[in-house]
Formats: structure tokens, C-alpha cells, sequence
């Protein structure tokens, strides 16, 4: 019975576990640009999202 319960709590915890590992997290970057017919600076601003970055075993050389 006991194993029952604890089955049933770790299958309802494992996809709240796994939802937020691959998800990008969003970043909001603005920078000044000045346009060329006004001469006037304006303000542009982009989301853009930032992936986890995976690391990997070094690509060999290759022969010299």
C-alpha cells in the first residue's frame, strides 16, 4: 500500500519537475538608434529568448 502512494505522488510530481527545464527564458533588450533623415535618437526595443546552453565533448583537430 505504502509503495502505492509514493508511486502515485512521484507521477504527479514528474512533469511539474520537467516543464521548466526546457523552456528559454525571455529577455527584453533595447538599445538607441539614431535615424538618418530626422537626426533624432529613438528607443528600439526586442524580446528575445535565451536558451540553455548545452556543453558537448571538444571537436577533435583536424590532421596537421
Amino acid at each position: 500500500m505504502q509503495y502505492i502512494i509514493v508511486l502515485l505522488i512521484s507521477l504527479l510530481t514528474l512533469p511539474t519537475a520537467r516543464a521548466d527545464n526546457h523552456e528559454p527564458k525571455i529577455k527584453k533588450v533595447c538599445t538607441k538608434q539614431t535615424d538618418a533623415k530626422t537626426k533624432k535618437e529613438k528607443e528600439v526595443c526586442k524580446t528575445i529568448k535565451i536558451h540553455k546552453k548545452l556543453e558537448g565533448t571538444k571537436i577533435p583537430d583536424g590532421k596537421k
